[in-house]
């Protein structure tokens, strides 16, 4: 075993000391958030809240989780991410697993084609008026297909796909496995690390969207908990919250902001942890080995 340097040590210590400040300053703002969602509207409003709450109470969770409102959006938020993040990790399969066959006539063509779509698109305005042409606006799947496919994250896992060695697919092939059972008995299970990955960028593309709503959203029911968190940060002012909410104390709506964005943020933070060792994995696709 090689013993470190005096100057090693060093600059280890240095690195660990650089990726605690780095954790304090991404780590901070949500902590702020947290402290505000649990202090008192005396507190807020003489903005004495850092990262530790003052006057600690309960009422901006309570007004959340008793407001139809928000447990609505919620929940129709949940159910859209599930479904856009299987629905893209099919798509995804279905589309990186052909590419990677030699025989393919046009994969050459195809590959460039896709490609391009990375770099160059319709833009705004005939997007739109292509939803419109499909009757999509203010219709569930206008949420759901327009984004169920990443050109990006199909050219990760066709790479990966590259990666499983061929001869695992031609002894199948070799013993009358079809197109289909090949993916399925052989390229899904071993390609957990980046459907994983994939599943977590997908999700957490889809819970933090809002853009989309916005634009061909018109029915409120169907707004997602982030469209509905925007509209509350830039269209509602302090009285009106307090008023709508059935609260009085100025500076409630400044927790009940923090309380929604905290409610809004910690559900797909618990995500990651489960899918930790496969992301590790995936997002060191391609590095360099020994």
């Amino acid at each position: 075993m090689k013993i470190k340097s005096t100057a090693d040590k060093v600059w280890d210590w240095i690195f660990v000391i650089f990726c605690i400040f780095i954790g304090v300053i991404c780590l901070a703002p949500m902590l702020n958030l947290l402290a505000k969602s649990l202090s008192g509207s005396s507190y807020l409003i003489k903005n004495e809240i850092y990262l530790w709450p003052k006057g600690f109470n309960l009422d901006a969770y309570a007004t959340v989780l008793n407001d139809p409102k928000y447990l609505k959006s919620f929940v129709w938020t949940v159910f859209l991410t599930i479904v856009c993040t299987l629905l893209s990790l099919t798509m995804t399969t279905l589309c990186a697993y052909p590419l990677i066959f030699d025989k393919l006539k046009g994969r050459g063509f195809i590959n460039v084609f896709i490609t391009i779509t990375m770099f160059f698109n319709a833009g705004a305005i005939p997007n739109y008026l292509l939803m419109q042409k499909l009757n999509l606006l203010s219709h569930p799947l206008v949420l759901i297909l327009p984004s169920c496919l990443s050109v990006f994250n199909m050219i990760i896992m066709r790479s990966f796909f590259y990666s499983i060695p061929e001869s695992l697919r031609e002894s199948a092939e070799i013993d009358g496995a079809t197109f289909f059972q090949i993916l399925i008995k052989i390229y899904v299970p071993l390609s957990k690390p980046v459907m994983a990955t994939l599943a977590l960028f997908y999700a957490v593309g889809r819970w933090n969207g809002y853009s989309d709503a916005l634009v061909y959203m018109r029915e409120a029911k169907y707004y997602p908990l982030q469209l509905l968190l925007y509209n509350i940060l830039n269209n509602i002012n302090q009285v009106e919250v307090a008023t709508q909410e059935g609260f009085s104390a100025p500076g409630l709506s400044e927790s009940l902001k923090a309380a929604i964005v905290m409610f809004s943020t910690v559900p797909i933070l618990m995500i990651y942890p489960w899918l930790q060792k496969y992301f590790i994995h995936g997002v060191t696709l391609g590095a360099v080995k020994e």
